[in-house]
């Protein structure tokens, strides 16, 4: 295998990578401010940064549809954080996040199998050894699996989430094949009308405060990273690598809650991570 095949695998990585480490500073600034304020800023402000950078290394255009199109993206992106915070606010944050994760990797799966045929049957492993692994990483706080009768009235949330974030897989891809930045700065602009939308309706405060600045501008550096590197796996290689590669971030989340603010690692999440390690030298196969 050589260099060139890996890419769309390493790209995968480096999404998952970013997106963990964005979740991980998200996460702080939220618990000093208001998840709604630290998503708002940190996508204006990655809007401006990435807008910055594509006028400044003269990225082509793209053309109106693709810009659309990545609004779009952006649009549904950002339906499934605020109906993902929305359920976890309602204390089913065990139950949401790996429920989310789950339908949104496989989404893009199944539409890639449609359109680019069956990946060989290494990938197929992989794909369902990753998605085992987000269930596992995302077990709750007290390290168990599984749903209770009552929790399936409370999946209508995180299967709404999921499928945003499943389209938004779905529409970066097509959205993305010819320019890279642009998209970044389309799709941000698109989730921004939304996040604007919402506040005039809802009326949240979107102010943070001077403290939670610096943790909001690492978290939108990472997201935006974490975007371009999906939009560079989606141009060297298949839908679906992408965005199940994609999906394994929670493992980093975990990982850096554990190093960083010294969070307990249960026996399911640590089963997780390395199914998730197994899922990715199969999908590299």
């Amino acid at each position: 295998m050589n260099f060139i095949s890996l890419l769309p695998v390493l790209y995968g990585l480096g999404a998952a990578i970013a997106w963990g480490a964005g979740d991980f500073a998200g996460g702080l600034a939220a618990r000093r401010s208001n998840a709604l304020a630290v998503v708002f800023n940190a996508e204006w402000v990655g809007l401006v940064g990435v807008v910055i950078i594509a006028v400044t290394l003269g990225e082509p255009a793209m053309t109106t549809s693709a810009w659309l199109i990545a609004m779009l993206a952006g649009i549904f992106g950002s339906f499934g954080l605020i109906v993902l915070y929305k359920s976890m606010a309602d204390g089913q944050m065990s139950i949401a996040a790996p429920i989310s994760a789950l339908l949104a990797a496989s989404l893009p799966v199944a539409v890639g199998s449609f359109s680019q045929g069956l990946p060989g049957p290494a990938t197929l492993l992989g794909f369902f050894l990753a998605l085992v692994a987000v269930w596992f990483i995302s077990a709750g706080e007290g390290g168990q699996l599984g749903l209770k009768i009552e929790d399936w009235k409370v999946l209508r949330l995180p299967f709404l989430s999921g499928i945003g974030f499943g389209l938004y897989f779905i529409l970066m891809h097509q959205a993305g094949q010819d320019s890279t930045l642009w998209p970044l700065a389309a799709s941000r602009s698109g989730g921004l009308a939304l996040m604007l939308s919402y506040a005039l309706f809802k009326r949240p405060s979107l102010r943070l405060a001077r403290p939670v600045w610096p943790i909001v501008a690492v978290n939108a550096t990472l997201d935006v990273s974490a975007n371009g590197f999906y939009v560079l796996a989606s141009q060297v290689g298949r839908l679906d690598v992408a965005s199940v590669l994609g999906s394994l971030y929670p493992g980093l989340t975990v990982l850096l809650a554990w190093l960083i603010l010294k969070e307990r690692i249960h026996l399911w999440q640590w089963l997780g991570i390395g199914l998730a390690l197994a899922a990715i030298g199969l999908i590299a196969l």
